[in-house]
């Protein structure tokens, strides 16, 4: 996939519908190295949703991918995403950098679900 300069705000795709499809579709876009992980999650949920008879699990699924690709389809905003990430991996347990990254990243998912939530396609920005 070439890379196209993208207008800063902008989404690199529209919002996709809550769908196994459609969150496939937009991953395989905006973060098409997490393409394997969705289907181990997809393969769970599936089967856990089986053994107990619930579709909780596919829910849950659905809204966890759901904020995954709208925090991805913002390229800064998922450039923060992965900093954070980051920070709390090679931060020392109880270093201030760590804790200023997880409240990071709650920030943004938060800030992806109030996005969701609404409906509007513009920012998943915090």
């Amino acid at each position: 996939m070439t890379a196209h300069p993208i207008e800063p705000g902008r989404p690199l795709v529209p919002r996709p519908e809550r769908t196994p499809g459609a969150l496939r579709a937009a991953v395989i876009r905006v973060a098409p190295h997490r393409l394997a992980e969705l289907e181990r999650d997809t393969d769970g949920a599936i089967g856990a949703a089986a053994r107990t008879g619930s579709l909780g699990p596919i829910i849950q699924l659905l809204d966890t991918w759901a904020v995954t690709v709208e925090i991805a389809r913002f390229p800064s905003t998922a450039a923060r995403l992965r900093k954070a990430e980051h920070t709390v991996g090679a931060a020392g347990r109880g270093a201030p950098a760590r804790r200023g990254a997880r409240d990071e990243i709650h920030a943004l998912r938060a800030a992806a679900r109030d996005s969701l939530a609404r409906g509007s396609g513009t920012s998943a920005s915090a």
